[in-house]
This record gives structure tokens, sequence and C-alpha cells, in this order.
């Protein structure tokens, strides 16, 4: 399941990350208030920003300089949680997520962000019950990754109903999410609803480029529907698009379930 994980990671930094991120180079901004609190969270800021450009050496000094000047501040304890997993420092990442529930228990975010590493630390089951705290918040603006991160994990461990009625709930509140629609295609591709199980791969296709785990599944619809020159014409696209992935040696091998 390490493609939904990479799907899901996409939008598990939640609150801590603005749309563009901050425009800078170092870890000092210009203008920069003196009020601790104000540069904790400038600094979290900067530090989110250079987590999604994959620097995580910078990310982990601005967090320092961060908790330095507030260590009461949350986001920055929940960030460097989503630092230090991202660099398999799970002890570490634990640690500083419980301090920041500890901190700020009904945060939505740190509680997404918690159970993301939960799923990803084996812990599927007991990631399920930090989305749903998650999304009892009722000034949570974005529920729907909190219902989608809990179908990917759902069906990490097995718990395709669940799954399931985490993905519908997800959609219903968002249309175009991502990783709801192709968790819940293959659902249906396995259910036998090669109808649905299309529009929902196809709509995931439109929505952002078209990777290695979409192309196959879309493949396999079109094999059981009988749609042999769509069939034919997906497996060109993961030949010449993704050679080395998993799926097309699972093709050439004509392993198809």
């Amino acid at each position: 399941m390490r493609r939904f994980a990479i799907l899901a990671a996409l939008f598990a930094l939640g609150g801590c990350v603005s749309e563009q991120g901050p425009s800078v180079e170092t870890g000092t901004m210009v203008g920069e208030v003196g009020d601790p609190r104000n540069r904790a969270r400038v600094h979290t800021d900067l530090a989110a920003a250079y987590f999604q450009r994959g620097n995580m050496a910078i990310a982990l000094e601005e967090l320092r300089i961060a908790t330095a000047a507030d260590s009461s501040y949350p986001p920055a304890h929940s960030m460097l949680g989503l630092v230090y997993m991202e660099l398999k420092e799970n002890q570490l990442a634990e640690t500083s997520f419980e301090r920041a529930l500890r901190l700020s228990p009904n945060d939505p975010d740190i509680n997404h962000n918690y159970g993301w590493f939960m799923c990803n630390s084996a812990r599927e089951k007991e990631s399920i019950k930090y989305f749903s705290q998650a999304i009892r918040n009722p000034l949570y603006p974005s529920p729907w990754r909190s219902y989608s991160a809990a179908g990917v994990c759902s069906l990490k461990a097995g718990n395709v109903k669940d799954a399931e009625e985490f993905f519908q709930r997800a959609l219903r509140l968002e249309p175009d999410d991502a990783p709801s629609l192709i968790g819940l295609g293959g659902i249906r591709y396995r259910q036998g609803q090669m109808d649905e199980a299309r529009k929902l791969v196809s709509r995931y296709n439109k929505l952002i480029t078209p990777n290695a785990e979409s192309l196959w599944l879309a493949l396999r619809i079109e094999r059981k529907a009988g749609e042999r020159v769509a069939e034919q014409s997906y497996a060109n696209q993961l030949r010449r698009r993704y050679p080395g992935s998993d799926e097309y040696r699972s093709l050439l091998r004509g392993q198809y379930d």
C-alpha cells in the first residue's frame, strides 16, 4: 500500500503549510516580529515550506528555532513529527506528535497527522480514532482529508467495508479527492462494478497525471469489461511511462489480479 501512502501524504500537512509557502532562502524573514509565538509560527511555516521541497535538514533547523522561541506552540511539534516520520525516526516522530497533542488535544490537523503516522507504523486500526477526532472538530475546514486517510488505512488493515464508507464520505464533501477516487475505484473493480470503477478511475486520471497504479487499474477494468482496444491503450501508456514499475512487471507476467 506504499502507493496509497504517497497519495495520502500529499494532504497530510494540513494547516501547517500555506498554498505557496514562504518565498525565502534563509531561516530569517525580513520584518520578523519579536513576539515568541509569532517567531515560532514564522519558523514553523518556513519548516513546512522546506519540508515540501524535500529539504529535511533545513526544516529541522527551522523547527529548532521555532521551539526555542516558544516550546508550547503545538504546530511546531506536529511539524517535527512529520519531518521525523519522513526521516524514518519513528520514536522521535511519536514523541513530537504526542507532545503536540498534549498541548492541543482537539486540533484536527495534529490528530490527522498523528493518525497518518500510526497508519504508516503498522497501527492502522489505532489510527482511525485520530482521524475520527479530527473529523469531529466542527471548525475543521477539510474533513474529507481525514475521511480519505481513514479509507486508505482501513484498506491497509483489510477492512474493505469501512474503507468504502470512508471514501464515499470523503467524495461527498470533495468530489475531486484523488486518493478517495482511486481507492473507491479499486474497491468497485473488486466488486465487479466495472462501469462505476471506470468512472472513478477516469476522473482520477483527469485530475492528476496518471501514475502506474491508476493506469494498471484502468487496464484491468477494461480487460474485465472486454474492451480490448482500451485495454491495449492503457498497456501502451504503462509501458511507455512506467517500464520499471511493479505494475508493468505484472502485465508482462500476465498477473492481472
